[in-house]
């Protein structure tokens, strides 16, 4: 699906990393949504398991509600956090998958990807690992996966057909999707859809 929209994308992509990098270097700042641990309580994680994520990740949490609401991991499965940020989601999916199973992070933010890895060597977590990547063009095989799960990243995206179409190229056949996201209930007039402070936040 092309991207509609009158934005240079390029531009848009470079904003939305110094806005997650701010995230990461700043966690202190008061941005235009919530971040930080406190916050993660307040979308309902578990908190027996928050409570094994380190600092160094949870602090700059930034998503937008639970994915694991929508059901816990089983023990041994493959899981693609995409969209991993500072590795809080990955983090308690580590947890619930277990020794056996898997958890890949890809994030384009490179001050992310850094904490998230100083984040899982901090906990131990030896099946967690991060790579840089984009949602619109992910480098995994066919079939890699048993479950994607996403926070606040998709609305992100220009173009979410290319994004929709990798999480289903990447997913096995009894695959699923965990995604917390926001929506709209109205269209966006032309003006907001080129506005990139909006995009970012």
């Amino acid at each position: 699906m092309a991207v509609d929209i009158d934005i240079d994308v390029a531009v848009l992509r470079r904003e939305i990393k110094n806005t997650y990098a701010r995230v990461s270097e700043e966690p202190e700042t008061d941005f235009i949504f919530p971040t930080g641990r406190a916050w993660a309580l307040d979308l309902e994680y578990p908190p027996e398991l928050l409570a094994h994520v380190p600092d160094t990740a949870a602090e700059s949490f930034a998503g937008v509600a639970n994915p694991f609401a929508l059901g816990w991991l089983a023990p041994g499965e493959r899981v693609l956090d995409l969209g991993s940020g500072a590795g809080t989601d990955s983090l308690v999916a580590a947890q619930m998958v277990g020794e056996i199973g898997q958890v890949t992070g890809i994030d384009m933010t490179q001050e992310m990807l850094s904490k998230a890895r100083a984040a899982a060597a901090e906990a131990g977590a030896t099946n967690v690992w991060f790579i840089e990547g984009e949602a619109e063009s992910l480098p995994f095989a066919d079939e890699s996966f048993d479950v994607v799960i996403s926070n606040g990243v998709i609305d992100l995206t220009p173009d979410k057909g290319a994004v929709f179409s990798e999480i289903h190229r990447v997913l096995g056949p009894a695959g699923r999707i965990q995604i917390a996201d926001v929506t709209i209930q109205t269209p966006v007039s032309e003006e907001g859809r080129r506005n990139i402070d909006l995009w970012t936040g």
